[in-house]
């Protein structure tokens, strides 16, 4: 069976769906059709951010913004000045869906569940009568002068324009390939580290609000608050510097050292601390007074590695003793092996190479009327909305040169 549109969007996550609202919106006569390889859409919206769906970030300055992408930096800078994290806020309130912004800056729907963008996704493709067509997997993608022929198993489809939103699918990428364009190898990105620790063993749960990790025999380096789980280490310290190392870490097979310093302080300085507690908790038990604002379990933990025992007392400290506290408090070295999954979200470093790309547009150089949204692109950033607002902006933009 043959049929033709205007527009087909390949891949029915979140980049196809706001893409093809956003053409529709811009261009009302427009024939529109989302091919989705499964029987089901926006899974990964329904996932994303613990079923709450994080939406975006509320970071304003695109200068600031691309700071968070660590492939796709500055492409994005002049995207990010015409649809941003303001934008996204706009979009989703004129259609009656009222967003919030956390503590941390995460911004979630009010409603506390991703079913809320689901239900606006699919109340605009409705309003817009933009066809939905699942178990359709694109087998093969054909240019004819000025338009396409898109294949799948069962059907033929015919097209001026398309926009290939399918995320991280190597499905597409080779498809893509054979078209001529450059695909660079994905390697997992935000992604969490197993190691097995007696320092952290046990303490599942344990978060420490600040503190600076760095990989050794490497430039990576980062800050920010770190979790102790079941497996290892996570939280937007780990995340960061597996978001940032992504290639580099992929060529480690996952087996490196990391140094973290759990009170943000120099070995030199914290040792006088300790020097003085020592004379200020002088008949206290070292284990039961925890200090530097750390979670009581890491402490204990942090002292019985420095060879201090659950009966010592802060004035019966040796000079060794109080240098091991120190070195455990400013550089702890864990041994990492292997990597899980962040929660079920599943995000890649690699994509077609951005030189291919016509970034005022999202368009391809190599062929016209070729458009892409989202992570099949080089594209990606840390957690905490910012993957999302590259597919917003994509698809904004797509849909004001297709419109015009």
């Amino acid at each position: 069976m043959e049929k033709s549109y205007d527009v087909i969007i390949i891949g029915g996550g979140a980049a196809g769906f706001f893409t093809a609202i956003n053409i529709a919106a811009n261009k009302s006569d427009i024939t529109i059709a989302i091919l989705e390889r499964g029987n089901s859409v926006l899974q990964k919206v329904k996932v994303s951010g613990g079923g709450r769906c994080n939406v975006t970030h509320a970071c304003f300055d695109p200068k600031e913004l691309v700071q968070y992408y660590p492939r796709g930096e500055k492409e994005l800078l002049g995207p990010f000045h015409q649809f941003s994290c303001g934008d996204t806020f706009e979009w989703f309130e004129q259609r009656g869906v009222s967003l919030k912004i956390e503590e941390d800056g995460r911004v979630f729907p009010t409603s506390n569940t991703s079913q809320t963008i689901i239900d606006c996704f699919m109340n605009e493709t409705k309003k817009y009568n933009i066809e939905v067509i699942k178990n359709q997997g694109v087998t093969n993608l054909i240019s004819e002068k000025k338009s396409w022929k898109i294949f799948t198993k069962m059907n033929e489809y015919y097209s001026k324009s398309v926009v290939v939103a399918g995320g991280s699918s190597p499905k597409l990428w080779k498809l893509l390939a054979t078209l001529g364009h450059s695909i660079v190898t994905p390697v997992p990105s935000l992604f969490t580290f197993n190691t097995q620790d007696d320092r952290i063993k046990d303490i599942p749960g344990v978060v420490v609000q600040n503190t600076e990790v760095e990989v050794l025999n490497s430039t990576l380096s980062t800050s920010g608050p770190l979790l102790i789980t079941h497996w290892g280490l996570s939280a937007p310290a780990v995340l960061k510097l597996s978001a940032f190392g992504a290639r580099e870490l992929f060529d480690k097979n996952y087996k490196f050292s990391i140094r973290i310093n759990f009170v943000q302080r120099d070995i030199e300085s914290c040792l006088e601390a300790l020097k003085a507690l020592k004379h200020q908790l002088a008949k206290n038990l070292v284990v039961k007074y925890t200090q530097f604002d750390l979670p009581k379990r890491l402490w204990q933990k942090l002292a019985i590695a420095a060879t201090i025992t659950e009966k010592t007392r802060w004035a019966d400290l040796t000079k060794n003793q109080l240098e091991n506290l120190a070195s455990q408090l400013t550089e702890a070295v864990f041994t990492i092996d292997g990597k899980s999954t962040f929660k079920e979200e599943f995000v890649t470093a690699g994509g077609v190479s951005l030189k291919e790309i016509n970034f005022k547009r999202f368009e391809s150089k190599l062929h016209s009327n070729l458009f892409f949204a989202g992570e099949i692109l080089d594209i990606d950033a840390v957690t905490g909305g910012f993957n999302f607002q590259n597919a917003w902006t994509g698809g904004y933009i797509i849909a004001k040169a297709i419109a015009q």
